[in-house]
């Protein structure tokens, strides 16, 4: 393929654009761009696909034997050397980590191959078998630039196998900034803050580099979420130019806002732990909101359980529904018919293990009742108040585990039920009012179960 009597050109601009490129890389750390340099770097995204397509083909043609087209020959070599320099421009305005580094120098490579390819081509092709290790070597070095440019713009993980591991659950008393913070910023902000790809010249990946702040200096202000350019920029608009993160990439929620102010105004330290922070506060709110399992997650091991029998089941003083959608957790809601019978309850107990919140309020219920509420093992939320339970029955409730929230009001426990409840490691909230538990009772169990919000009446 001769094609020494073609336009010159061509060979003019490829010649400027390569001693350009290699001026660049071999000066790099002697230049500053000007700001109008600086912003034909954000072409680089746009340009490097032409490459990408067009030698493929070039080099698909090139090794089937088949004809090189001329135009397409240039434009290819051309986009190369062009996608090249205004990635090096692009990359002046970040910290060059290792994987830009990488990315860099094997773009650069690929476009100076091309050109030699190039050359190659226009000396009418007696160098076939130099030509065809070179076609084989840019393929080669297309795929490891698009990898490295994917790890700088998306993650070293970014290609990482699809994973069913369940994300580490939180410590029951986590470091605000390891358990909760970081993590945020991991998901967030990370992709475009980290020391391969240091934008705006801010680091995330740790306290100290968001203490240093970037460009602006002022990233994190301890105590100051006002004055705090991160806390700023999370506020804006979407479509505020400065917003963060950018346009295209997932806004933080709501709640993960409101942690990291909240954290910002506590200090931004690294060794604050949850119990910490007053139970009051809305950093703890939020954070127990987080540590809570999703419902649908840790009710997916229920046995299944069909429709037809809870219509079965139910009568006009029991009602069976369904917790959400189509899970198998179930609520159950009785009430006080003109002749009570427990069988009403003990019917049940066919689907008991599917019970996750049990009202039984009102009903005059005996052992009999409390031992089948004890045999269901998911039950998460019991109603038991205006009832006459005393001491007795609740101690047959000592194995359930799971109760988040109990009402016991006007019934007759004492003391003793209050020590049961004491073991309850997973109780949050606790109705109990006219019942003979003693104010001193009821103060230690405060004292040893602080994270209890109890209701005690008016």
């Amino acid at each position: 393929m001769a094609y020494s009597l073609k336009s010159k050109w061509t060979d003019y601009a490829i010649l400027g654009l390569t001693v350009f490129l290699i001026f660049c890389l071999v000066f790099e750390s002697f230049m500053q761009l000007p700001m109008g340099i600086a912003w034909m770097g954000k072409w680089h995204p746009l340009l490097l696909h032409f490459p990408i397509v067009l030698l493929l083909i070039a080099v698909f043609l090139g090794l089937s034997g088949k004809s090189v087209p001329w135009n397409l020959l240039v434009a290819a070599v051309i986009s190369a050397l062009l996608t090249a320099i205004s990635g090096f421009f692009l990359g002046k305005g970040s910290a060059q980590g290792e994987l830009l580094f990488w990315h860099k120098w094997l773009g650069s490579t690929l476009a100076l191959l091309a050109v030699f390819w190039y050359g190659v081509l226009r000396s009418g092709g007696k160098l076939i078998r130099i030509s065809k290790g070179v076609q084989v070597t840019m393929v080669a070095l297309i795929v490891f630039t698009g990898h490295y440019g994917g790890m700088v713009t998306h993650g070293e993980d970014f290609l990482a196998l699809p994973t069913d591991r369940k994300l580490k659950e939180i410590p029951e008393n986590p470091l605000i900034y390891a358990h909760i913070v970081q993590p945020i910023l991991d998901d967030r902000c990370v992709q475009c803050h980290n020391p391969n790809k240091q934008k705006g010249g801010l680091l995330m990946t740790d306290l100290k580099g968001l203490l240093m702040g970037g460009e602006n200096g002022n990233t994190v202000v301890p105590g100051q979420p006002d004055a705090s350019e991160m806390i700023r920029r999370l506020h804006l608009p979407l479509e505020d130019e400065e917003h963060m993160p950018p346009e295209g990439d997932p806004s933080l929620e709501g709640d993960e806002i409101q942690i990291l102010e909240r954290w910002v105004a506590l200090g931004a330290s690294d060794t604050l732990r949850l119990d910490q922070v007053l139970p009051s506060d809305p950093l703890a709110q939020l954070i127990k909101a987080r540590m809570a399992p999703d419902p649908m997650e840790k009710w997916e091991d229920l046995p299944a359980v069909a429709d037809s029998t809870l219509v079965r089941l139910s009568s006009d003083y029991l009602t069976l529904t369904r917790m959400a959608g189509i899970t198998n957790a179930l609520k159950v809601n009785a009430y006080m018919p003109p002749e009570y019978d427990s069988r009403m309850v003990l019917d049940l107990i066919p689907i008991q293990g599917n019970i996750v919140e049990l009202d039984l309020s009102g009903l005059p219920l005996g052992a009999r009742e409390l031992g089948f509420a004890a045999n269901c093992p998911n039950l998460e939320w019991l109603e038991i108040d205006h009832t006459p339970i005393s001491d007795v029955e609740m101690d047959t409730l000592g194995q359930l585990k799971k109760i988040r929230l109990l009402k016991v009001f006007e019934t007759g426990i004492g003391d003793e039920s209050l020590k049961l409840l004491t073991n309850w490691g997973d109780l949050k909230r606790l109705f109990i009012w006219n019942t003979k538990v003693s104010p001193r009772a009821m103060e230690e169990f405060t004292l040893k179960r602080p994270q209890v919000l109890i209701e005690m009446g008016i």
